[in-house]
C-alpha cells in the first residue's frame, strides 16, 4: 500500500587509533577539528556499529569536500561549504565499545585528552549514551548520540551538552499508536516480552501506555536479561494463557533471535500478531520471512522522499552518496549518524568556535531541514529532535525488507519535556570549555 501521512569507504577501528583524515581538498595541512567516535563494533549491535562508522566517514569526506553528491546544498540553513569546518580538515579518532558503558567512557576520556577531540558521536546503547552525556559535561566536549532510543538521555538523565536525533520510546509508541488501532482495531489482549535494560523498561511503559489509551488489555509482560540467547521459553511464559497481540520491545541481535523462535513456535499460524516498536533494518534483511506484516517505527527510512516528497529533501541525496560508497541502500543507523556529524559541524560553522559553550547555543531551538527526516527542532528543553516518525512494515516484495507504511506527523509525537516518563531534571546549564 502507498504510505499514508497521519495529520498532518568503510574504515575499521577497533581500539584506539590515531586521527584518521579524510583527504581534505584545499585546506591548509594543520592541527585537525577531531571528533571521536565510540561505537559498538563487536557484540550484539556490531553490524550497526559498523555501519555509523561508514555514514561518519562519509559525512567527513562531505564536509572535507571529497563531493557529497548535492548532499549538503540540502542542509537548511547551513553554514556548510564542504571546505572543512572554520578552516580546518575533520578528522576523527574511534574506539570499540562492545556496547559497555565503561568501555565507552574508558575510551571517550582516551580520545578527548589524548586526541583532542572536541566532539563524542555514536553508539547503539542507551545506557552508553547517559554515561557518555555526563563525561562530556565533565570534560567539557558535546556528545552526539547515535541509535539511543530509550528515553533517559533526554529526560530523567538530559544534560547541556548531550544531542539526540534519534526517535525516543515515547514517541515510537506515539506514531505506531494511530496505526495499530487502524489495522488491528481497539479490541485486543496484548502481552509484552522486554530486555530488561533502562530502554527495554521504557518502551515498554511507553507502549502499554499508548496501546491501552486505544481500548488494549495488557495481560502480561516478561523481562528477559540482556544477554539472552534462547527465546523459546520467555516466549512461550508470554504467550500461554491467551492473548493475541504480542510486542517485542527488543532490538538487535536480540531481536533477530526473538523473531526465529516465534517462527519455529509458529506463533503467527495460531493468529497472534507481533509488534516491534523500534524496526532495525540490518535485523530485518536478516530476518527474511520471520519480519513479514510485522509493524513498528524508524527513525528514518529511504523511501521518504521517493514516496513522500519534498518534505524529506536530502534522503535521496543521502542514499545515493551512500551506496556510491559501499554499494547498498543504508540503514536508520547511518543515517542517524551522519546527520549528527553535520549538524555538529555545522553548529561549530555557525558559532565561529569549538567552544562547547558556543556549540550548544548554536543548536539548542535549532530548526532545520534537508537531512532525509523533514523539518526538524532540536528543542532546546532537552536536545532532543521533534521531527515526523515514520512507520513499517517488513515486507520482502518492494526490494527493502521494510516497507514504508505511513508517516506520523509531528506535532502528533511531541510531548511536554515535563512528561512524568521525561521530568526530574532540568537540562542544565553549559560546563564551559575544556
Amino acid at each position: 500500500m502507498a504510505p499514508v501521512t497521519l495529520t498532518r569507504r568503510r574504515v575499521l577501528s577497533v581500539g584506539l587509533a590515531a586521527p584518521f583524515l579524510v583527504p581534505a581538498r584545499g585546506l591548509a595541512a594543520g592541527r585537525p577539528l577531531t571528533i571521536g567516535l565510540a561505537l559498538s563494533l563487536t557484540g550484539p549491535y556490531a553490524e550497526e556499529g559498523r555501519e555509523q562508522l561508514e555514514a561518519i566517514d562519509l559525512a567527513i569526506g562531505h564536509l572535507n569536500g571529497a563531493g557529497d553528491g548535492g548532499m549538503l546544498a540540502t542542509l537548511s540553513p547551513s553554514g556548510l561549504a564542504g571546505n572543512g569546518v572554520l578552516g580546518r580538515r575533520v578528522a576523527r579518532v574511534a574506539a570499540d565499545t562492545r556496547t559497555s558503558a565503561a568501555r565507552a567512557l574508558e575510551a571517550a576520556r582516551g580520545m578527548i585528552a589524548r586526541d583532542g577531540a572536541t566532539a563524542i558521536l555514536g553508539g547503539s546503547s542507551s545506557g552508553a549514551a547517559v554515561a557518555l552525556q555526563g563525561l562530556a559535561a565533565e570534560a567539557g566536549v558535546i556528545f552526539m548520540a547515535g541509535v539511543s532510543h530509550a528515553n533517559a538521555p533526554t529526560g530523567r538523565d538530559r544534560n547541556a551538552h548531550g544531542f539526540r536525533h534519534f526517535v525516543n520510546a515515547h514517541m515510537s509508541a506515539l506514531a505506531l499508536a494511530p496505526v495499530l488501532a487502524r489495522l488491528h482495531g481497539s479490541a485486543r489482549m496484548a502481552a509484552h516480552l522486554s530486555v530488561d535494560n533502562e530502554w527495554g523498561r521504557s518502551q515498554q511503559r511507553a507502549m502499554r501506555a499508548v496501546t491501552e489509551a486505544i481500548g488494549w488489555e495488557t495481560i502480561r509482560a516478561i523481562p528477559v536479561p540482556p544477554e539472552t540467547a534462547d527465546f523459546d521459553a520467555a516466549l512461550d511464559q508470554a504467550t500461554r494463557g491467551g492473548g493475541d497481540v504480542l510486542i517485542l520491545n527488543l532490538y538487535g541481535g536480540s531481536l533477530l533471535l526473538a523473531l526465529g523462535a516465534a517462527a519455529r513456535a509458529r506463533l503467527r499460524d495460531r493468529g497472534l500478531e507481533i509488534v516491534v516498536p523500534l524496526h532495525s533494518d540490518l535485523v530485518a534483511r536478516r530476518a527474511g520471512a520471520d519480519i513479514d506484516g510485522v509493524v513498528g517505527t524508524q527513525n528514518w527510512h529511504p523511501a521518504l522522499e521517493r514516496d513522500l516528497g519534498p518534505r524529506f529533501a536530502g534522503t535521496q541525496a543521502f542514499v545515493r552518496a551512500f551506496e556510491a560508497a559501499h554499494g547498498r541502500v543504508p540503514g536508520q543507523a547511518a543515517q542517524t549518524c551522519y546527520a549528527q556529524t553535520i549538524l555538529y559541524a555545522d553548529a561549530v560553522s555557525r558559532a565561529g568556535s569549538t567552544a562547547p559553550c558556543a556549540v550548544i547555543e548554536a543548536l539548542a531551538d535549532h530548526a532545520f531541514d534537508g537531512l532525509g527526516t523533514g523539518p526538524t527542532l532540536y528543542r532546546g528543553a532537552d536536545h532532543q529532535c521533534l521531527k515526523d516518525v515514520a512507520v513499517v512494515r517488513g515486507s520482502r516484495s518492494g526490494g527493502h525488507p521494510l516497507e514504508l507504511l505511513a508517516v506520523t506527523g509531528a506535532e502528533e509525537v511531541t510531548y511536554s519535556p515535563d512528561h512524568p516518563d521525561f521530568a526530574g531534571r532540568r537540562i542544565g546549564a553549559c560546563s564551559g570549555p575544556a
